[in-house]
């Protein structure tokens, strides 16, 4: 029987899915990030699935979604995208090491992986963490820098108005030089990545997570990117079973 609890982890609102009999046991952790706007709670049968096959599955709420509260209009929350990304990739390490404490967590078989913006922090948490064992990204980009300037030439496209100074961007955009997996792939060091990716997405772009894809493809292993040629900025039954299988082979 898979036990669901709704607990916070340091401080964080978290769903905490385990079989009932591993529930205070030492198990491998896997932590699930969702996508923007999303919510912990709508990748509940990726939890499942890994916590029927013996993994300790932690979903968090990122700031301002689920949970947590959000005094910010639709634009601002947009605005904070990156402040958003940043804020947990911080917290990661924040929750891993409450579990870690506590004892229900082998310190050498910790997984991450997320849909979207999930993806997205998934990538910039391998740059940060080499505690991360194994990794997936469903629909993310590794490419900080190049989403940001897309970001802002669909706003300039739009006619918005980012109250932000030229300079202020600057140092965003150099903040996230940090994080920008595609710039530094030496962090990758071997971890096994897994990739998904739909071809007509209109919202995180296929071409630069397949070009990072074919730039680490010829040293880097154990990798695998799956390509589905008609699906957009939504993943499919078939992607999810795909990852759990990653992370049933790989932790």
């Amino acid at each position: 029987m898979v036990s669901i609890i709704r607990e916070s982890i340091a401080n964080v609102p978290c769903l905490h899915v385990v079989k009932e009999d591993d529930k205070h046991h030492m198990r491998p952790l896997v932590i699930f990030i969702h996508g923007f706007t999303s919510a912990k709670e709508h990748n509940l049968h990726f939890g499942y699935l890994l916590a029927e096959a013996g993994y300790r599955v932690v979903l968090p709420d990122a700031l301002y979604h689920g949970e947590r509260p959000n005094p910010l209009s639709d634009n601002e929350l947009h605005l904070s995208f990156w402040d958003i990304v940043l804020t947990t990739i911080r917290e990661l390490e924040q929750i891993k090491n409450e579990l870690v404490a506590r004892e229900l967590v082998d310190p050498k078989r910790i997984g991450v992986v997320g849909t979207s913006m999930g993806g997205i922090v998934t990538f910039g948490a391998l740059t940060q963490y080499d505690w991360i064992r194994v990794a997936g990204s469903l629909m993310g980009s590794p490419c900080y820098q190049t989403f940001f300037d897309l970001q802002l030439q669909f706003a300039e496209r739009k006619g918005m108005t980012l109250p932000l100074s030229k300079q202020q961007l600057d140092a965003l955009r150099n903040t996230l030089t940090v994080y920008d997996l595609s710039l530094q792939l030496e962090k990758l060091n071997g971890r096994p990545l897994f990739i998904w990716h739909g071809k007509q997405d209109d919202v995180v772009p296929f071409d630069y997570t397949y070009a990072f894809y074919k730039q680490i493809e010829p040293f880097h292993q154990p990798l695998t990117m799956l390509v589905d040629e008609h699906a957009g900025h939504k993943v499919t039954r078939e992607a999810f079973l795909q990852t759990v299988q990653w992370f049933v082979t790989h932790l």
